[in-house]
C-alpha cells in the first residue's frame, strides 16, 4: 500500500515544482495529492506530471481550497509572499508545512513561527542533507578557527535567481557568527567596491555570483596568515533539495504542531 504521506505541491510549474513532484511519484510512502500555481501561470489546468509525461489525477490550480482538499503536507519552495498566504492557509487548516523559500524577512519568519502554533513546520533555507550537514562542520570549524582567520561566504546559482545573498549563504554566516558571539547584521560585509580601506577584523564578507544554470554552490573560505581552510558544497542536481523535503515530511508526520528546521529533522542540534 503507498502512502502515508499525502503531500501538495506548491510552485507545480517551476524547476523546483516539477523535481518535488518527480521525487513523490517515485516515492513508496508519498503520494502527490495537489499541485499549486500562480493563476497566471500557462500550466493552470494541466496534469501535474504532464511534463514527466507522467497523469496523475492531480490538476495544477491556483485554488488553495482545490489544490489542498486531500493535502496533509504542502511543500513549498516559492516566493515570499505566496509562501506566506499558502502558511496562513495551511495553519487555518491544520496542513503541515515544509518551506524553502528563501528571502523572507524576519517579520515574515516572526509570523511563521506564530503560524506554527497551530501547525507544524519545517522552515529551512536548504533541505539538502548535505549543506545541513556542512552548517554543522562550520559550526566546528567556527570554534577553532575564531582568531586570525578571516571569513568569506562565496555562493553562486542560476541567473534566474531573485534574491541575494543565496539563503543557504546567509545560513551559514548565521552559524559562523552565533558560535562565535557576534551579531551577523553588524559584522556581515555585502559588497565591496571603490577605495574600501583595509579588511576590519572579525568581518565576515559574502560575495554573490549568479550565471547559467548554477543549481548552488557554497563555500566558506577562512583565510590566515600562510594558510586557507575552505569548506565547500556544490549541488549538482536539484535532487538533493527534494529529498531532503521529503525527509523532513516525514519527520513533521510525528509532530502536531511546532517550529523546526533541517538541522533537527536530521538530528543534528543533538550533536
Amino acid at each position: 500500500m503507498k502512502s502515508t504521506l499525502p503531500i501538495a505541491v506548491a510552485g507545480a510549474s517551476g524547476r523546483m515544482g516539477k523535481m518535488l513532484i518527480e521525487t513523490i511519484l517515485a516515492s513508496s510512502d508519498a503520494t502527490l495529492v495537489g499541485a499549486l500555481d500562480i493563476a497566471q501561470s500557462p500550466a493552470i489546468g494541466q496534469d501535474a506530471g504532464a511534463t514527466l509525461g507522467k497523469q496523475t489525477g492531480v490538476v495544477i490550480t491556483a485554488d488553495l481550497g482545490q489544490g489542498l482538499t486531500n493535502a496533509r503536507f504542502l511543500i513549498d519552495f516559492t516566493r515570499p509572499e505566496g509562501t506566506m498566504n499558502h502558511a496562513r492557509y495551511a495553519a487555518e487548516h491544520g496542513i503541515k508545512m515544509i518551506i524553502g523559500t528563501t528571502g523572507l524577512s524576519a517579520s515574515e519568519q516572526a509570523e511563521l513561527k506564530e503560524l506554527s502554533t497551530r501547525t507544524a513546520i519545517v522552515f529551512a533555507p536548504n533541505m539538502s542533507v548535505g549543506v545541513n550537514a556542512t552548517f554543522k562542520l562550520l559550526e566546528l570549524a567556527a570554534k577553532i578557527l575564531n582568531q586570525g582567520y578571516d571569513i568569506e561566504v562565496i555562493e553562486a546559482h542560476h541567473k534566474h535567481k531573485v534574491d541575494a545573498p543565496s539563503g543557504t549563504a546567509l545560513k551559514m554566516g548565521e552559524v559562523i557568527a552565533k558560535v562565535q558571539g557576534k551579531d551577523l547584521k553588524e559584522w556581515a560585509v555585502m559588497s565591496r567596491e571603490g577605495h574600501t580601506g583595509e579588511r576590519q577584523e572579525g568581518t565576515i564578507g559574502f560575495a554573490t555570483i549568479r550565471g547559467g544554470d548554477i543549481v548552488g554552490d557554497h563555500t566558506v573560505l577562512f583565510a590566515g596568515d600562510g594558510e586557507r581552510i575552505e569548506i565547500t558544497h556544490k549541488s549538482a542536481s536539484r535532487m538533493s533539495y527534494a529529498q531532503g523535503a521529503l525527509r523532513a515530511a516525514r519527520f513533521l508526520n510525528q509532530e502536531a504542531t511546532g517550529f523546526f528546521d533541517m538541522q533537527d529533522v536530521l538530528g543534528l542540534n543533538q550533536l
